[in-house]
């Protein structure tokens, strides 16, 4: 069950699968997600937006959305409850990874959700094709269930600190986990939830062309940090992003679909 796809295998499937770009940059990056798409996207993509396809009435950053929701954003996207969809991104925070997790919160077969390894940037530097054609969409009827078993919640954070049911694994980087910098949104406080342990997303990565390490190279960094996959574990991040991106790393070593707590860093560090 990797939830990865190469680039090659795209390229001979490009034909057979739903593709989406969903290309997410941090507020303060002075980037257009949007604007980049329409500029050069891989042929049949379809554009994704992360914030406007994310829960509306809170002031958390992209939390996830409304079953009804849900249903109706997939449905404009003229996707079909078994099609294989793969998510690619050119963002240097692998947003894929938060749309690859948002299919599986709500229901969709993880064998038909995958993200393309290396992203954007792979395929570019292979010298694959690109376009600025937008993709023509047929609205369909798409029907979601919630696996709320797949989130935690701030009581259920909170609690564990007590209880320690779960290892909380932190995907920021380390100064801003250790709070010795501000974090890139205000109102927040530095540092980090008590009894949570570091993995940078970073260090999963290839830095040359944004592929995922190796599994057996995944396992030892995961180990390396104090976290064993003989006890539950759930993710967390700065808002809900990276946290997916170390929860697909988790799904490649041990089979297992991730758990994220959704609010993150954003909730949780609110002062």
């Amino acid at each position: 069950m990797n939830p990865l796809k190469s680039t090659s295998w795209l390229a001979e499937n490009i034909r057979e699968v739903k593709i989406l770009d969903a290309t997410w940059h941090m507020p303060k990056s002075n980037r257009n997600a949007f604007n980049e798409y329409q500029e050069c996207h891989i042929e049949n993509s379809i554009f994704f937006d992360l914030d406007k396809n994310s829960k509306k009435g809170t002031i958390l950053p992209h939390m996830l959305p409304e079953l009804e929701k849900w249903e109706k954003i997939v449905s404009k996207l003229g996707i079909e409850k078994n099609d294989h969809i793969v998510i690619y991104d050119n963002s240097d925070v692998l947003s894929a990874c938060r749309c690859w997790f948002t299919f599986l919160y709500f229901g969709h077969d993880i064998k038909l959700v995958s993200v393309l390894d290396g992203g954007l940037k792979k395929w570019k530097l292979e010298n694959r094709p690109i376009t600025k054609v937008n993709t023509s969409l047929s609205q369909t009827n798409y029907i979601a269930s919630v696996k709320q078993n797949l989130v935690v919640d701030l009581k259920q954070v909170n609690q564990n600190i007590k209880d320690k049911k779960f290892c909380l694994v932190d995907a920021r980087d380390g100064n801003r986990f250790k709070g010795l910098v501000d974090e890139p949104r205000k109102n927040l406080k530095k540092g980090n939830i008590e009894g949570s342990k570091n993995l940078p997303f970073s260090e999963i990565l290839n830095s040359k062309n944004n592929t995922f390490k190796k599994k057996d190279e995944l396992e030892k960094i995961f180990l390396n940090h104090g976290i064993n996959f003989n006890e539950k574990l759930a993710f967390s991040c700065g808002s809900g992003i990276t946290a997916c991106v170390i929860g697909l790393a988790s799904t490649v070593i041990n089979n297992k679909l991730p758990v994220i707590y959704d609010g993150s860093w954003a909730e949780y560090g609110l002062k």
